[in-house]
């Protein structure tokens, strides 16, 4: 993994073999940041990282200038890395250690950006879970983006507020928007 573009383009992020995860590619991560390029300014953003893994996106936005992000993940030994990384690049990125599901349940804070990119094999009932209760408990600020990633072999466009697909690879971005303002 390596940091695209910001403040820390190119540094290589070197995470530990045994992490229970899946990272981004960096061709996904590319092509995901071009399009966010074009509708955000990420200074002064708050953003969400669900299923954070890595943080290899977290650390992408940080690094483009983002200062409130908020990573959550399920697993200590993921949590305990991306607090490392953060202290060593001095991103000051907030890393809770709790099940996502959960933590969406009992947030009341309002994000401009929810990126999500759970593991493939969850079931498509809870991907949906994810969009349910980031859209019923209104989880993003009005102009504000959920972003989920999911296997190719996935299809969430019938969802309420989708706007776009882009397929990489194995990997497929949808997205969501408020239905008030688009």
């Amino acid at each position: 993994m390596r940091i695209i573009s910001g403040v820390h383009k190119g540094k290589r992020i070197i995470a530990p073999k045994k992490l229970p995860v899946r990272p981004t590619t960096d061709m996904a991560k590319e092509a995901l940041f071009n399009i966010l390029n074009n509708q955000y300014h990420f200074e002064g953003l708050r953003i969400l990282d669900l299923f954070s893994g890595t943080g290899n996106i977290s650390y992408e936005f940080a690094s483009r200038g983002a200062t409130n992000i908020y990573c959550i993940d399920s697993d200590a030994r993921c949590v305990k890395f991306i607090e490392g990384m953060s202290s060593q690049m001095e991103l000051g990125i907030k890393v809770r250690k709790m099940d996502v599901f959960k933590f969406l349940e009992q947030t009341n804070t309002t994000f401009d950006l929810i990126f999500a990119d759970p593991p493939y094999d969850l079931s498509v009932d809870l991907f949906s879970k994810i969009h349910q209760i980031v859209f019923e408990k209104k989880l993003l600020n009005p102009h504000g983006t959920l972003i989920l990633e999911h296997s190719k072999r996935m299809d969430l466009t019938g969802l309420t507020n989708f706007t776009s697909k882009r397929k990489y690879g194995s990997s497929v971005f949808s997205f969501f928007e408020n239905a008030e303002v688009l």
